[in-house]
């Protein structure tokens, strides 16, 4: 019987695979990122603010864009990500770039394992829990490395979403977790869905009832909570620009929430 190590080494060795192709994709850009293009987006640049001199530790960093983003901006900033071809061309990249980020390879669940410390800032975002079944184990973790009166932030696409069928013509999954994972056989990936990568990826869905639970079962503190109409990322299919320039679902402009992010703060310690 497949077990949850089996799905995490399933899904490691699909993004071994999807790194390859997304190294060399329009949809990262690394040559405009080296260049010295930001690749975080409004939404996590206006909830967190001025970064310099923080701690940041960001889960589940694919290889590494953000987390370098970050360290630009000042940020002391660690990623981590279960691939370790993505970890591998991070590190590479803070190299060539000479930052000063670290890296480290590992289930978001055995974290605190593999690093010590806390952080004043964690931060994840856009297409992370979904490959995590077990979220309250999740949430362990951010409030682990959290220092007190730390924020944690979340930006991820909205669970609406993941209803869908991959074309967005019907429901097919179910808006809750059932605890079982939805199995798919895969052939490209979000930048290309003509690469000439095959793979079998293992994925939950999760409530927004279920993340915010998680999360405030920690006694994390809940300060900001969005949903958004619209992506930043052309990642799905079917999907069309409107003249803001970001994206939706065709058919569905404005009427599919797209994206949410959370934003918590670990209460300070009380004093006597």
């Amino acid at each position: 019987m497949d077990t949850s190590a089996d799905y995490f080494e399933r899904n490691r060795q699909a993004w071994n695979l999807r790194t390859g192709v997304h190294k060399d994709s329009s949809f990262y850009d690394l040559v405009s990122f080296k260049a010295g293009k930001n690749s975080l987006n409004p939404l996590e640049l206006e909830a967190l603010g001025e970064v310099r001199d923080k701690k940041l530790l960001h889960l589940q960093c694919h290889f590494g864009q953000d987390t370098l983003s970050w360290a630009r901006l000042g940020a002391k900033a660690t990623g981590m990500d279960l691939s370790d071809e993505a970890i591998a061309l991070a590190r590479q990249l803070n190299q060539e770039l000479g930052l000063d980020a670290e890296f480290v390879c590992c289930n978001v669940y055995d974290l605190p394992q593999h690093l010590e410390g806390q952080f004043d800032i964690v931060f994840t975002s856009y297409g992370v829990i979904g490959w995590l079944p077990d979220l309250e184990k999740w949430a362990q973790v951010v409030a682990h490395f959290l220092e007190p009166g730390g924020t944690f932030f979340l930006a991820e696409f909205h669970p609406a979403v993941w209803m869908f069928d991959n074309h967005f013509t019907h429901v097919q999954y179910s808006y809750f977790n059932t605890g079982a994972p939805i199995v798919e056989e895969s052939t490209g990936t979000y930048t290309d869905r003509d690469a000439p990568i095959h793979y079998t990826e293992y994925s939950w869905n999760h409530a927004l009832s279920e993340v915010l639970s998680a999360l405030l079962h920690q006694n994390l503190q809940l300060v900001q909570f969005q949903e958004l109409p619209y992506s930043y990322y052309n990642c799905f299919s079917n999907m069309v620009q409107g003249p803001d320039g970001f994206w939706r679902i065709n058919g569905l402009e404005d009427k599919l929430p797209m994206m949410y992010s959370l934003k918590l703060v670990k209460p300070q310690a009380q004093g006597r």
